[in-house]
């Protein structure tokens, strides 16, 4: 019997990556050269939010999708903040609401107004306070209107309700650094990873551990839900050093499914899922390649496709959710890829190559589309439920009719899990505090300038005085 070798049947085995050409990028963005590990973009069907460069605070832009090619030096900017942007997400259910994250120790909500930016935006429609320390992950609750988390290095979790413009609950179990936050598909469970090199599973709404995972030889520092497979995928790093990635069951987190090494680099392996085609990418900070897998049930459970191979080292990546993609051209995700020694933000398009031009069902199936499946206090009652789906046959474009209500904010004390959270003032950052010294420098000369003129004048009268005396008229 002759040897023959085993073809796997997949639709997305062909899928490859274009970029956009030139005219179509975003140019001249001073993007932010802060190290921190996020991804310093976010993007929606209308909008492009890129954390830049900026000096005397934190700010980040936000630029119309259709307007393509060089942005102006002079662009205006969302800057309230009075430390460096960690962190921006727009809301998945009011696509003018971004929310900000700062080493200021805030997390802010803005406002868009329609057709951009006009002018700089300093005044957020909300401020949140409640972190002790540098805030630097924010992530909104998947199928919930107004609920929003955030991640700081104080080691803790906030949940905030918007419509009340106050933390709900704190999360308080990691013992370092949240480097990451990932819901499952209705929101109603939460993995973490963290710098204690501990994998976790939470109940969010009561902050209960379910799963742990000591990862001693896999160090993680990127985890993923994978949709409603009941799996978790991590990045992270070997023993030895290389890029790694792990397959969990979230029911029992004592040893991963699958372990697999990718490459010998050192850049933070991102991880993204794309729960309607079961295909997983991974793009490593600070090289070009945006590698792709299709997820399985079955053993060996991932199966590597392709690569998109680019010379342009990436700083981050951002995703435009479902709804917003091409579906004429079969693209089945796009990235906005950082490329911070260019200045340029570059479209990628991953797309199935089909020869007809009717809608393809198998490629895009139901999807989450803009409307909430829960208010704030049915989630807070313990309520779960799964995304309301849409078709994306007639190309899905309707804007939803939420609109966001800042609250009526009165000054009084915040009790999370009987702690006030707002009994001390938040710690002022690094940035600040020298401003502030540079500022009482500039007093304190200018009072001493204002004295030696004093001195001056007085020596000056004295003089006078003295000469008006010896003179002769008064002998």
């Amino acid at each position: 019997m002759s040897w023959r070798p085993q073809y796997r049947s997949s639709k997305f085995r062909n899928v490859y990556g274009k970029a956009a050409s030139r005219e179509h990028c975003f140019d001249g963005i001073p993007i932010t050269k802060n190290v921190h590990d996020n991804h310093f973009c976010a993007v929606n069907a209308r909008y492009l939010a890129i954390v830049t460069e900026s000096a005397g605070g934190g700010a980040f832009l936000v630029i119309p999708l259709e307007q393509t090619g060089r942005i102006e030096p002079n662009y205006p900017k969302v800057c309230g903040h009075q430390g460096n942007v960690l962190d921006i997400k727009w809301n998945p259910f009011i696509e003018n609401i971004i929310a900000s994250c700062s080493e200021d120790t805030s997390v802010r909500i803005w406002e868009i107004p329609d057709g951009g930016l006009r002018r700089n935006m300093t005044e957020a429609v909300l401020e949140l306070y409640g972190h002790s320390r540098r805030v630097g992950l924010v992530e909104w609750h998947p199928t919930t209107n107004n609920i929003l988390f955030s991640a700081g290095y104080d080691y803790k979790v906030l949940i905030w309700n918007l419509e009340a413009g106050e933390p709900v609950k704190m999360i308080d179990c990691h013992t370092d650094v949240i480097l990451c936050l990932s819901f499952n598909t209705d929101g109603s469970l939460l993995a973490t990873t963290c710098k204690d090199k501990k994998l976790r599973v939470l109940e969010p709404r009561s902050g209960r551990v379910l799963q742990e995972a000591s990862c001693k030889n896999h160090r993680v520092n990127r985890v993923v839900f994978l949709g409603s497979t009941k799996r978790l995928l991590t990045t992270g790093v070997s023993r030895w050093n290389t890029r790694q990635i792990a397959l969990w069951d979230q029911e029992d987190l004592s040893m991963p499914l699958i372990e697999e090494e990718i490459d010998g680099l050192s850049g933070l392996l991102f991880p993204f899922y794309d729960a309607d085609t079961h295909m997983l990418y991974l793009a490593g900070k600070g090289d070009g390649n945006i590698r792709y897998y299709e997820v399985g049930s079955e053993k060996p459970y991932l199966s590597y496709l392709m690569e998109f191979r680019s010379p342009a080292p990436q700083k981050g990546l951002g995703v435009m959710p479902k709804h917003g993609l091409d579906v004429s051209a079969c693209e089945v995700f796009r990235f906005y890829k950082l490329i911070t020694l260019k200045g340029l933000i570059e479209p990628i398009s991953m797309i199935v190559p089909r020869r007809s031009e009717t809608y393809q069902e198998d490629i895009y199936p139901m999807t989450p589309g803009t409307e909430p499946a829960l208010t704030p206090d049915e989630w807070l009652s313990g309520v779960n439920r799964d995304p309301i789906l849409v078709s994306l046959k007639e190309g899905y474009k309707r804007n939803s009719k939420i609109v966001f209500k800042a609250p009526v904010r009165e000054k009084k004390s915040v009790v999370v899990n009987g702690i006030d959270l707002l009994e001390n003032v938040p710690p002022r950052t690094e940035n600040e505090l020298l401003r502030m010294f540079f500022r009482q420098q500039d007093e304190i000369r200018r009072l001493k300038d204002e004295l030696s003129q004093k001195d001056i004048r007085i020596r000056q009268l004295q003089l006078e005085l003295k000469n008006f005396r010896n003179s002769p008229k008064n002998n």
